[in-house]
């Protein structure tokens, strides 16, 4: 069963739900994958039934035409400012290793791709709301969007790279994961009644059940980026790749274009840690993720020439 939504048209959580619409080819699967979480649901919150009958009952949207130019690209440094993200045994917060390796990026980007558009979300230590990361991007219509990250585990073993785009948690970890990340609008004082958000709540299992709905018409083009982000980055950095894997996150769900977001490593993990703290390791992944978004732009190219002006790529 596949999920779109127009997300140019997309303004609240609550706008979401009534814009997404379902493909029965794999329902059966989607279905066993959707009752499990609405079953915990249920258990928990009681919100399995809601889930469900949304499941069945989303009216349709547009699918958003995909072009093949890679023209504008926005880097977003995941969390700054009040927000901290991950802790690094007290030696390195998330919000400084993720503007190390976006700044380290950008100039990579702007040296070896002069015809390429950069744009930031940050540049120092700032506070951001998870809403305007997505909305830069959206604004300037961006053709790629890339937010880097730490992980993190209470299981200090768990180690290496993820690059993940929108998409069905599979798995409790990926779940674990974007709970962790869309936590961040938690610093906003106002995000239960901003209507950005619709009212979606990082703790309720009905708000991530409907969003592992989510199937948005960059698919194929966010999983392209993301293979190559953790095919190059496992190459030349020591911090060696998990996969590319699914999961919903707010700050992807919102924008209008290709998306991933990239977890370069685990600030819990003492090897990872250690690395990702130089400027080296920081630019080693920066290196991965260029040379990434280089292929990717040569396979866009090669395939708006077979399909000639105006083609579409799936």
């Amino acid at each position: 069963m596949f999920f779109y939504v127009n997300v140019r048209d997309s303004r609240s959580f609550g706008e979401f739900r009534q814009k997404v619409c379902h493909d029965c080819h794999i329902m059966s699967e989607r279905t066993a994958i959707i009752s499990k979480y609405a079953s915990k649901a249920a258990k928990s919150l009681g919100v399995g039934l809601v889930a469900l009958m949304l499941l069945f009952g989303l009216p349709s949207a547009k699918v958003v035409k995909v072009t093949t130019g890679l023209n504008t690209l926005v880097i977003d440094a995941g969390h700054g400012g009040m927000d901290p993200g991950c802790n690094g045994n007290n030696e390195v917060f998330e919000k400084d290793v993720t503007l190390g390796v976006s700044l380290k990026l950008g100039k990579i980007l702007r040296d070896s791709m002069p015809g390429l558009k950069v744009l930031y979300t940050r540049t120092t230590d700032k506070t951001l709301k998870l809403w305007e990361r997505p909305n830069l991007a959206n604004n300037n219509r961006a053709d790629l969007f890339i937010s880097i990250h730490c992980n993190a585990n209470n299981n200090r073993s768990a180690a290496g790279s993820e690059t993940y785009f929108m998409g069905l948690h599979k798995t409790e970890g990926n779940l674990d994961v974007a709970k962790r990340e869309n936590a961040a609008i938690t610093y906003e004082s106002d995000y239960k009644e901003n209507s950005r958000y619709g009212g979606f709540d990082p703790e309720s299992a009905e708000g991530h059940i409907i969003f592992s709905l989510v199937q948005n018409a960059y698919m194929k083009q966010s999983l392209k980026l993301a293979s190559g982000i953790e095919s190059h980055t496992n190459k030349i950095s020591m911090i060696k790749s998990r996969g590319v894997k699914q999961a919903g996150f707010l700050v992807l769900w919102q924008t209008s274009m290709p998306s991933v977001l990239v977890e370069t490593g685990f600030l819990t993990n003492a090897t990872d840690r250690m690395y990702l703290k130089t400027n080296d390791g920081q630019q080693k992944i920066a290196m991965g993720v260029f040379r990434a978004v280089r292929d990717y732009k040569k396979y866009l190219e090669t395939v708006g020439a077979n399909n000639g002006p105006g083609g579409v790529v799936r």
